[in-house]
């Protein structure tokens, strides 16, 4: 039996996974660190722990002795991009995840792009800089339409696509200069602007097999008819009809496995989830970008797409132990449309008001409701007083 700790700081894509494998037979519990108010409706399974900081990863590991947890599942990138995978792996606790230096698909732009550019993996023309003079330059020098990204962490929110030269200039300076994104943004990728569609391909990975769940379509702005400023995305649907069985081929042929074998090759092998971010032009599928964990609001529309015979924690098991290609391997997805509406604080993806009280109600047949940053609590209506 499997007693899981999920080390989630409250995010939801980390609640969705906690949902799915909830579900698993084999799964005997699962703590989540630390958890929101939406995961105590998850089952007597799934408990919360706020005794321990989800970035104290000497303390995680000795809560996860203590309590005889015996498999990990980092949530969110920071975690990962710190090297949570190692504290576990020297204790002999499998975890599912990438190493550090596998982290660093995500971690650094500049290095995901380097690494697109030796692998010959197709994506978007581009030029990496850490000083803020030189990149002026540089947009100065350019006639195309470009895209700006803060190359480090960002929480999916350092990536500006101005229309204009001037916009392009000031969203420099933000990232650069006034630091909009903190440390991130101490260098950038400015990069050829992209015309087509996007999709999201969420992949299984043990650094040698990949299953793929169905190609997904997000929408990054904040409102409606594609405006404002990008955000971690405000709903998804999946699986889009873009997606072809044969454009599907042709995503896995030369970006998806060229991605798990180059990162093999350079012996940073991928464990765990790969999210690879996708452009469709017309002259054919380019990578824009990788995670390297499940990724809202994706996550929540696929992992209900899985079949109730596809175990989560199964698979994960597997890819930690390099056993994906098994034949008794049991990977199905229901065939069925899935959509994620999110309803955000107002203000976001800028500075908004915390400690909103709201009423959740049961869902509906068929309907979810995943919870990212909110806290359990009574609270007295003034109106029923």
């Amino acid at each position: 039996m499997v007693t899981s700790l999920l080390n989630s700081i409250g995010l939801t894509d980390s609640i969705v996974q906690a949902w799915k494998l909830n579900q698993s037979p084999i799964v005997e519990s699962i703590v989540v660190v630390p958890g929101n108010g939406g995961t105590a409706t998850l089952g007597p399974k799934v408990s919360n722990e706020s005794g321990v900081k989800a970035d104290d990863y000497p303390g995680l590991v000795t809560f996860a002795q203590k309590n005889k947890l015996n498999f990990v599942v980092p949530g969110p990138e920071v975690p990962l991009v710190d090297g949570i995978e190692g504290y576990f792996r020297d204790v002999g606790i499998p975890c599912y995840g990438p190493s550090k230096l596998a982290a660093r698909m995500e971690g650094s732009k500049t290095f995901s792009k380097d690494f697109m550019k030796r692998h010959n993996i197709p994506t978007a023309a581009y030029e990496n800089f850490t000083n803020y003079e030189d990149a002026k330059k540089y947009l100065e020098s350019i006639n195309h339409n470009v895209v700006l990204k803060a190359s480090g962490l960002a929480a999916g929110k350092g990536v500006i696509i101005p229309t204009t030269k001037e916009e392009a200039q000031a969203a420099l300076k933000s990232i650069m200069l006034d630091k909009d994104f903190d440390t991130a943004g101490d260098e950038i990728v400015i990069e050829e602007f992209l015309e087509g569609d996007e999709l999201s391909i969420l992949s299984f990975s043990d650094g040698h097999t990949i299953l793929s769940l169905p190609p997904a379509q997000d929408h990054k702005r904040i409102f409606d008819g594609d405006e404002g400023p990008n955000t971690g995305g405000m709903g998804c649907y999946a699986p889009t009809r873009l997606a072809t069985p044969a454009l599907i081929s042709e995503i896995e042929r030369t970006i998806l496995q060229p991605t798990i074998d180059g990162m093999r090759k350079e012996d940073f092998k991928m464990v765990g989830t790969l999210f690879t971010g996708l452009m469709i032009t017309k002259d054919g599928p380019k990578c824009l970008e990788y995670n390297v964990r499940f990724g809202d609001p994706e996550t929540q529309t696929l992992l209900p797409l899985m079949s109730e015979d596809t175990d989560l924690a199964k698979i994960m098991i597997a890819c930690t132990r390099g056993s994906l290609d098994q034949p008794s391997m049991v990977f199905k997805v229901e065939n069925k449309f899935s959509a994620t509406v999110v309803i955000a604080a107002g203000g976001y993806p800028g500075s908004y008001e915390k400690g909103t009280p709201m009423t959740v109600q049961p869902p509906a047949a068929e309907t979810n409701i995943f919870h990212a940053g909110t806290i359990s609590k009574k609270f007295i209506n003034p109106r029923k007083t």
